[in-house]
């Protein structure tokens, strides 16, 4: 990678991921966004940003040409409740915005990133250690559109030889963005609400489990399969990769651990909870480990601990 677009860079993982990027190259990593999204801070002093409508391919194509790029990061999507309040606009733009992409990618000879999710398993689809290679029917328009889109992504590199490479993220856990709409950002919200002082309304049922990763991996995966040798690939659409599972009991009794006067109560959102309830408690990461070295850094314990110590320093300011 040398030039980069992150299409979605002000999201959820967009801002961080493009700020490692900027840590790591020296050339030109393009944040791209929509009007009323700019980039903000450090997000826009340290490097070029765009208007790019993931809708609009022409936009996407003029990006790509005037810096020059080589690698895309394609992070615009509705996260997995909102998406079920909006799932016209979620297709639009995961599968319409996707394809604009791909043909962008097809024409101008780049390199594709697109995040799936555990969204794409469903009901049927073997709940612990979920292989990579497995049942994918998803009841959610977010699962939908992600399992459609790593079928997407797999054909253009078949037919057309576009280099698409994607992992079905986990929920993800950050100190840095705050939670967007996603069925695992109970697992985000917690952790404010213990740097604040605050009881906590937990949305999710006891005893569900969930796959989950904290941000510093995720980016990490994120850029070390894009710079993987793809001889050595089986799978590219998409990788299962896994760090930690649990439930709200177990990350509620970890965080009383440093803060012992914490507490929660559950009011469990009928919405979330079934979405819950179809996904995978926890996933088997073993071809992502062999074809491209994955491995995590962080456990629960080691999240909590800088978790609670980054969100009490920022709360302090």
């Amino acid at each position: 990678m040398k030039n980069v677009l992150i299409i979605g860079s002000t999201g959820q993982i967009g801002s961080e991921l493009t700020m490692k990027l900027r840590s790591i190259y020296n050339g030109n990593i393009v944040a791209g966004y929509i009007p009323g999204a700019e980039p903000k801070g450090e997000l826009a002093e340290s490097g070029p940003s765009a208007i790019v409508d993931i809708t609009n391919e022409q936009q996407i194509a003029e990006t790509v040409s005037k810096y020059h790029i080589d690698t895309i990061y394609n992070l615009a999507a509705l996260l997995s409740a909102v998406a079920e309040a909006k799932p016209q606009l979620a297709w639009k733009i995961g599968m319409g915005g996707l394809f604009n992409v791909l043909e962008v990618a097809r024409t101008m000879k780049c390199a594709v990133f697109t995040p799936s999710s555990i969204g794409v398993f469903g009901n049927n689809t073997p709940k612990d250690k979920t292989p990579q290679d497995t049942i994918r029917n998803p009841r959610t328009m977010y699962g939908v559109t992600k399992v459609s889109g790593e079928l997407l992504s797999d054909y253009y590199n078949i037919r057309f030889g576009v280099d698409t490479r994607s992992v079905r993220f986990p929920g993800l856990i950050s100190y840095v963005t705050p939670p967007g709409g996603g069925t695992t950002d109970y697992a985000v919200d917690i952790y404010y609400s213990a740097a604040k002082g605050e009881k906590f309304v937990c949305p999710i049922g006891k005893g569900t489990y969930m796959d989950m990763m904290y941000m510093p991996d995720a980016l990490r995966a994120a850029i070390e399969i894009m710079e993987a040798d793809p001889s050595k690939f089986v799978h590219r659409n998409s990788f299962n990769i896994a760090s930690m599972s649990f439930d709200p009991e177990i990350i509620f009794n970890k965080i009383k651990e440093y803060e012992p006067n914490f507490e929660m109560e559950y009011q469990v959102d009928p919405l979330r909870q079934a979405i819950a309830e179809s996904w995978p408690n926890s996933l088997d990461d073993t071809c992502a480990r062999e074809e491209w070295g994955w491995k995590p850094e962080y456990d629960l314990d080691t999240m909590t601990k800088d978790m609670l110590a980054k969100l009490k320093e920022r709360f302090k300011k």
